[in-house]
């Protein structure tokens, strides 16, 4: 079995609560991150839109596709 093939059977057991609660997490990990590399945070807000757009595209892709 693959990992992708793992870790989909492995979501399929989360509700609601868990996926709001991960994402809860990967936003308080990228605040720490983001407070502790003073740099990061001198990104003109562009950087952080394009950012946004690429990282959206493949998510909006699949769910569109369907």
């Amino acid at each position: 079995m693959s990992f992708g093939a793992l870790a989909n059977s492995k979501v399929k057991n989360l509700d609601w609560i868990d996926v709001q609660l991960l994402k809860l997490t990967v936003a308080g990990f990228v605040l720490m991150i983001a407070k502790l590399w003073q740099p990061l945070l001198t990104l003109d807000w562009y950087w952080y839109a394009v950012i946004f757009v690429l990282a959206a595209i493949k998510p909006v892709y699949n769910v569109l596709k369907k």
